[in-house]
This record gives C-alpha cells, structure tokens and sequence, in this order.
C-alpha cells in the first residue's frame, strides 16, 4: 500500500523531509563533540588510559564508518524512512547503555549503538533531501541547511556537555540524544515520506562486500591504536594490519563482481566524487583528531572545566556553522574547486598556527585561531557534500552519500587513532628530558614515567609527589605540548594535501558518469520513487 503522510502538499512534504533530515544528522553529530570534550571527566572517572579513550571515540566513529554503506543500500532496497527511524532507534539504545555505564568497556558499547545509529542516520538523510530535492541547483541550497544542521551538533556538543558536567555526573552528558530520538522517531512516522532507489526489487545485500569492509576498517583502527599504546612490531599488530590490507583487497575484488554492490566503483571514474571522498577522508582524519587532541589539552593542561572547553570549541564549531549556509549559497557562483581549496588553505594555516600555544595561552590568543579554523572548514563541508552528490547521475546520488560519508567517518575513526598515538608517543618520549630540565632527581623521574608507561598521560597527575609536584606538572604539560605540536603539524600538513587533490582532481568539466545520466535522462527521472508495500 501507499504510503501515507500528513504532509500533504509538496511543498509540506519537502519541509517536513528537510525538518526530518537535520534533525537526523543532529542526532547522529551530537556524541562527536559532547563526547569528545568530556573525555577528561571519562578518564578521570574511569582511570581510563588514552588508549582507552581512543576507543571510546572510535567506539562510536567505527560502526559509523564500517555499516555506512549497508545502511544505504538498505535504504535503497527496504525504504529511506525504515532505516532512519531504525537509525533513532539504535541512538536511543546507544544513549541509553551509555547513561548506565559503570566502567570504559560498557561506554564502549553504548558508544558502538550510537554509531550504528549513525550509520543509518548519515545516508538516509541525503538521500532523502535528494528524493524531496531532484533539481542539483536546489539542492546544493537544502545540503547546505544539512550541513548547518551538522556542524550545530558539533557546536552545541560541548555546551551541553559543559552545563550538564557543572551539575551532574559525566553520564548524564548521553541524556540529551534519548527524548530528541524518540519524539524524531514519533514526528517522522506521520510526517516523513518514503522512498527507495530505481530497481529497488532486484538489489540485494551486498555480504561480501559488507564483510570485508567492516574487517578492513576495524582491523585497520585497531592497529593504529594498539600500534601506539604498544608497538607496531607487536605480532598482534602487524597481524591486525595484514588483516585491513588483505580485507580491503578482498573488498575491492567482491565489489568488482556483485551484481548488487554496496560500493559501485564506476562512481570513482567521476573525478568529482573521487576528489571529494579522498579531501572528506583526509580532512576529517585531521579535524576529529584534532579535537581528541584539544579536549586533552584543554583537560590536561589548561585545567579547563568541559563548559570553559566548550566555549573554546564553540569558536571551531560556532564559525563553522555562520559560514556554512553563506558556502551554500556561494555554490553556484564561485566554483566548488575554488572554495574547496581555498578553505583546506585557511585550514592549514589555522593549525600551523596553534602550534605556537602553550600551557598559558589566553582565550584571546587562542580565540582568533580556532575561529579561523571554523572559516576555512566552514568553507569546506557543504560544497565537498553537495560536489559529491550532484557529479553522479541523480539514481545514485544515495550510493554517492554513502560512499562519501563512509569514506569520511573511516578518516573520522583513523583521527583519535592517528593523533592519540602520535601525541602519547611523542610526549612519552620528551617526558624523561622534561623532566630532567625541571631539575627533578632520578626516583621522581622514574616514578613519572612509570606511571605514564602504565596507565597514559593523565596517569602522572595522580601521584603524590610532595614538593615536585608543581615541577613535575610543569614538565608533563611541557611534553603533552610537544606532543600536541607534532599532531598540530600533522593535521596542518594532512589539510594541504587535501587542498592539493582538491586542486588536481577538481576540474572543471563534466564528469563521465553525469556525461551518462544526461544521455539518459528516463533513469533519473525514476530515481528515488516512493514505496510500495
């Protein structure tokens, strides 16, 4: 039977889908930042090493990347509005184990439902903005309300994470996300119009293609951060990395002979989805591990509580989410090429900037920094998720918002993973020295570094060292800044070469595949139609 709605007119409907959309994407962005900024209140409480708390974002990060993509053919084959509504569901659940988590491996878990929400949250609502949307013009201007969307979940994360820490316990900061999900979930069953892909009947799970990529992803996160904590000539390390390349090897392969992939891989002949997916993947590497690594100096060193945090992040997150619709309306005057490149540019110099902060940094030193990193990101996200999306034919615009969310939440999981252990080993290496310079004798010096060897940075602070405490607190903040400037340098470093592929890779000429869809307009003109039960 037809599905029914009570929004009755198009317009209605197309309101009602982006109301629905946003509030979806909210839902899934919300624990990037809440968690992310109260992560020093987690280790404190839990006596988490930072390890551990790498897993506690990538807990939620790696779900998210590794079920992107079956969650849209999901979609594509069962309807847009089933898997959303399931995707509430699973962040519902997420919320709720986390509320009652009494140590770090059941937060992990709590974290991993909320990332399967995700997973269903982040294609859906793309591709049900392109079923509501079908003209690209228009709906470069609806993405971008989406991406808006997105970064104010980034935004008010840590606000809501600040307030709720000055007055509750650090699991009430999952709270929020469970009564959003569920009156989502309520308003979407009335309201919301379901879709499903052209050839919807004779699609299928891809399993192969699923298997191998959850594999590949997951063996390859866990290398990383096991790699760090231990070392990467460990045999469980190298054994999970042989595991990631020979799962993505095999994934490419089962891709490449599934009547029904879950990755089509012509969509990479379109070099505009290609450049986009490589700059999504590489610029969110940076940015979410860039804020793992500022939470813990905000916690660390500053001695910041999470609302004095937060207002810090909001100058990241607050200018980001200003300049994001005015990059949506730009979209069609100034090419995407450009703004793409000219924002990872401001990025860069935003992070090469701070490396040039220390313990004492003022928010007004710190202030006109990340507000410059807002900018250049602000710059960035909604014309490299709309570029994404319309440089295919419209009938795969749901594969191409997978495909790109997917590739981006897998930088999104390398982030903690990549920065965590480069901040953890470089600091752990410039400790000894630091605290030799400090002036402090051979027993202090060991008692520290044990301390941290064992149980992370944060491990140090809670020795009783007597009259060298404060020096030894100078030295560990001196060597979490080491740490901090080499990751600084690295996500700096990592923004430039997504400007690089953005300028090679983002031509401007027609790609093949949109060459396709122009040649035959009856299949996007089929695209996206509504169920039928």
């Amino acid at each position: 039977m037809n599905v029914t709605t009570t929004a009755g007119t198009p317009v209605e409907r197309r309101a009602a889908t982006l109301v629905m959309a946003c509030v979806g994407v909210f839902v899934a962005y919300l624990p990037v930042t809440t968690v992310s900024v109260s992560l020093p209140a987690v280790q404190r409480a839990l006596t988490a090493s930072t390890s551990q708390l790498s897993w506690v974002s990538d807990a939620f990060v790696l779900p998210m990347a590794a079920l992107i993509l079956t969650a849209g053919v999901f979609g594509d084959v069962h309807g847009r509005k089933k898997v959303f509504q399931a995707g509430l569901a699973f962040a519902a659940v997420g919320a709720a184990v986390a509320l009652c988590a009494h140590s770090v491996q059941v937060l992990w878990v709590g974290q991993a439902f909320a990332g399967i929400g995700a997973a269903a949250l982040l294609p859906t609502t793309l591709a049900l903005i392109s079923h509501a949307v079908p003209d690209p013009r228009e709906r470069g201007r609806y993405v971008g309300l989406w991406a808006s969307a997105l970064l104010a979940a980034l935004a008010v994360g840590p606000l809501i994470a600040g307030v709720i820490l000055n007055h509750a316990g650090w699991r009430w900061i999952f709270l929020p996300a469970l009564p959003v999900s569920l009156l989502a979930m309520a308003i979407a069953s009335r309201t919301l119009v379901d879709s499903r892909a052209p050839g919807a009947a004779t699609r299928r799970l891809d399993w192969p293609g699923q298997l191998t990529a959850a594999l590949a992803v997951t063996a390859l996160v866990y290398g990383v951060i096991e790699g760090g904590a231990e070392s990467f000539t460990d045999v469980k390390v190298l054994l999970a990395l042989f595991v990631a390349v020979v799962s993505g090897v095999a994934f490419v392969m089962a891709e490449r002979r599934s009547t029904s992939p879950m990755l089509d891989l012509s969509l990479f002949r379109s070099p505009g989805f290609s450049a986009t997916t490589l700059v999504a993947m590489i610029s969110f590497l940076g940015l979410i591990g860039f804020f793992f690594v500022l939470s813990l100096y905000f916690g660390m060193v500053q001695r910041l509580d999470t609302l004095e945090a937060g207002y810090r992040l909001l100058m990241v997150t607050g200018v980001c989410l200003l300049v994001g619709p005015i990059a949506g309306r730009l979209m069609h005057r100034i090419a995407p090429r450009l703004m793409i490149t000219a924002g990872l540019l401001v990025t860069a110099g935003a992070l090469f900037a701070l490396t040039g902060i220390d313990a004492d940094t003022s928010f007004g030193a710190l202030a006109w920094r990340l507000a410059l990193l807002g900018l250049g990101l602000g710059c960035v996200i909604t014309p490299m998720t709309a570029t994404a999306v319309s440089s295919v034919p419209h009938h795969l615009a749901g594969m191409a918002a997978a495909g790109n969310n997917a590739f981006r939440q897998v930088g999104g999981a390398l982030g903690p993973a990549v920065l965590g252990t480069l901040l953890t080993t470089r600091a752990t290496d410039a400790l000894p020295g630091r605290l030799t310079d400090a002036g402090l004798g051979r027993p202090t010096v060991e008692a520290v570094t044990t301390a941290v060897d064992r149980g992370g940075l944060g491990a140090a602070a809670g020795l009783d060292l007597g009259p060298d405490q404060s020096r030894a607190s100078a030295a560990l903040n001196e060597a979490f800044l080491d740490g901090l400037q080499l990751c600084l340098i690295v996500a700096g470093t990592l923004a430039l070469l997504a400007a690089l592929v953005a300028t090679v890779l983002l031509r401007p000429r027609r790609d093949p595949l949109t060459k396709a869809a122009a040649s035959h307009p009856q299949d996007a003109a089929t695209d996206l139609v509504s169920d039928h039960d």
